[in-house]
């Protein structure tokens, strides 16, 4: 890798980084850490000395990982109405059956999606249930077309946490891709309780977005 990655690491974090061996494992170790409520990015080296993301950390950390299994670090953005809850990132990768992705959230059903999409905005429909906020509100909206993070390699994203705030800058840049109309928006309900509490379950409500309009 450009910035020379595993040069960074101790032989401990080296040790982790070789281990994450497929897909799964990486989405299992984003799982096993806890979600940063900071209002900091860290780039992938940062991650493995801190043990802790957010979505966007976990992104960058999941696409340089799979970058290291052969698959091109390609990011998403799932983007919700204005004020009412974050963006969140997807690291994307493709199998022969269509698009997966790997994801660090503080929300259950916001994670890993298995390669079995035919399109980008299949997978992406696949997040509409599950991405409410703090009032059972449904966000999603639109999303990104991806980027490929190797077009950001002279920022050291992988190595450097200003990296990352030029990633996280990047993408607030892009032009969205809508999924539904104003229309359609207006006439959502909202989830029932049940969905709520799964969707909820082991969140660090110190990083939960405070909605800032209701429908």
């Amino acid at each position: 890798m450009p910035e020379n990655l595993e040069s960074q690491l101790d032989e401990t974090q080296l040790a982790l980084w070789r281990s994450l061996d497929s897909p799964q494992s990486i989405q299992a170790y984003l799982d096993s850490i806890p979600y940063s409520a900071e209002d900091a990015n860290r780039c992938v080296v940062s991650v493995l000395r801190d043990h802790q993301a957010h979505c966007l950390d976990g992104g960058l950390f999941a696409a340089a990982a799979l970058e290291r299994l052969g698959y091109p670090p390609l990011i998403l953005d799932l983007l919700p109405e204005p004020g009412m809850d974050d963006d969140h990132v997807l690291a994307l990768f493709k199998s022969a059956d269509g698009w997966g992705c790997l994801a660090k959230s503080n929300f259950s059903g916001l994670r890993y999606r298995a390669p079995v999409y035919r399109t980008l905005r299949e997978l992406v429909m696949s997040y509409f249930e599950n991405y409410f906020n703090l009032h059972g509100e449904r966000c999603l909206r639109g999303y990104t077309h991806p980027i490929d993070l190797r077009r950001y390699d002279r920022f050291a994203w992988r190595t450097s946490d200003s990296g990352a705030d030029v990633i996280e800058q990047r993408l607030k840049m892009l032009k969205a891709v809508p999924l539904i109309s104003a229309a359609g928006a207006a006439k959502l309900g909202k989830v029932d309780q049940r969905s709520y509490a799964a969707g909820m379950l082991g969140v660090i409500q110190e990083g939960l977005y405070q909605p800032k309009v209701t429908q």
